[in-house]
């Protein structure tokens, strides 16, 4: 089966090819044309993000079909996000899937953004499969889920309020950094001295126990909030050169020590040796170590932390063309009054089942 995948929730316009049978992918085609038009802006504006998606949404769905050798008539099915994401950029991508899949005669199928996270990283490595502990950190999301199967996802904890990658470009901005800020803080932070700042970690401590309401939720307002008062600490003695570095270490090992403890936490807890990123967040090199480093120590010899590379791991057609192929080789589409949605939960999501304290 070949599903084309379309991606139009936010400022990337992107469309893809997926071949294989459910179970099994292969990425024959990848195009993603982003809108460097918000940086001036230092966010995205959704109604230019919209009218950017209108003139490129054809342009690059030809050359995704282009470069996999094939054309439209050889496409068996159409995914395209529906949700979540700004209402305006969905409606782009919904509208032209439509349009296509009726020309076409062939399934439509919605696509939830975050569940194509979640399959981003098995197109990279067949490894990256259920059962696993699934990190999901991007601008809009941070979420902590129990994977035992795809299409049955057991949420743990999520932020309660910015988000993983937001929390980096706010922190980009008070520093003086370009949007988005995730890979200019991440360089600063490079040279930054991990001894001179530590802010505490947040939402982070000793006393939590499984079954908690904090024990694996996230928070990262407070972490920005206490950014923001050491640079304008070091602003008052005039020291924010110097010291823009170090807070941009201080600022990531918080954020990352948080996020690495809190999957640490769900792995354990569950039994599970596989833990898989997804998102934009899951590009930072530091975060993917941290995890890593701590599974080899926590989860035994066959601990696996998986991934994706840059071009999956940032919002692509790839992942919502693999997610397509999932739900097609199920039997299901979608009816031609699929909408947009700002925001829905995956489907397929449910509250976690407590765990009993891990006996190894």
């Amino acid at each position: 089966m070949r599903v084309l995948g379309i991606e139009t929730s936010c400022d990337e316009t992107s469309a893809a090819v997926v071949e294989g049978d459910g179970a099994h992918a292969t990425l024959r085609s990848l195009v993603i044309l982003s809108q460097d038009v918000h940086r001036v802006f230092g966010g995205v504006v959704p109604e230019i993000a919209s009218r950017a998606h209108l003139t490129a949404i054809a342009p690059v769905t030809r050359r995704a079909l282009d470069d996999a050798a094939m054309v439209a008539a050889e496409i068996d099915a159409i995914a395209v996000t529906n949700a979540p994401g700004l209402v305006g950029a969905l409606l782009v991508g919904l509208s032209f899937a439509k349009g296509l899949a009726a020309s076409l005669g062939v399934p439509l199928i919605g696509v939830h953004h975050m569940e194509g996270h979640l399959f981003a990283t098995a197109l990279e490595d067949a490894g990256a499969s259920p059962p696993f502990t699934a990190l999901l950190v991007s601008g809009g999301h941070t979420l902590l889920l129990d994977v035992p199967a795809w299409g049955v996802y057991h949420l743990l904890g999520a932020t309660r309020d910015d988000a993983a990658g937001e929390a980096f470009d706010k922190v980009a901005k008070l520093l003086g950094l370009p949007y988005p800020g995730g890979r200019h803080v991440e360089a600063l932070a490079k040279s930054g001295d991990p001894t001179r700042l530590h802010f505490a970690r947040p939402m982070l401590n000793r006393g939590q126990r499984p079954g908690d309401d904090d024990y694996y939720d996230l928070s990262f307002s407070g972490l920005k909030t206490a950014v923001l008062y050491a640079v304008r600490a070091a602003e008052s003695r005039g020291t924010l050169d110097e010291e823009r570095a170090h807070i941009a270490r201080g600022f990531q090992d918080a954020l990352v020590d948080t996020l690495a403890e809190k999957s640490l936490r769900a792995a354990n807890q569950h039994g599970r040796t596989r833990i898989v990123l997804g998102g934009g967040v899951a590009c930072n090199c530091a975060l993917v170590e941290a995890i890593r480093e701590r599974a080899a120590a926590r989860l035994g010899t066959g601990a696996a932390v998986f991934a994706p590379g840059p071009r999956l791991a940032t919002d692509n057609a790839a992942m919502i063309a693999r997610a397509g192929l999932f739900r097609l080789a199920r039997g299901e589409a979608s009816t031609p009054d699929l909408n947009a949605y700002p925001s829905q939960p995956i489907p397929g999501l449910v509250a976690a089942v407590p765990q009993p304290a891990p006996t190894r």
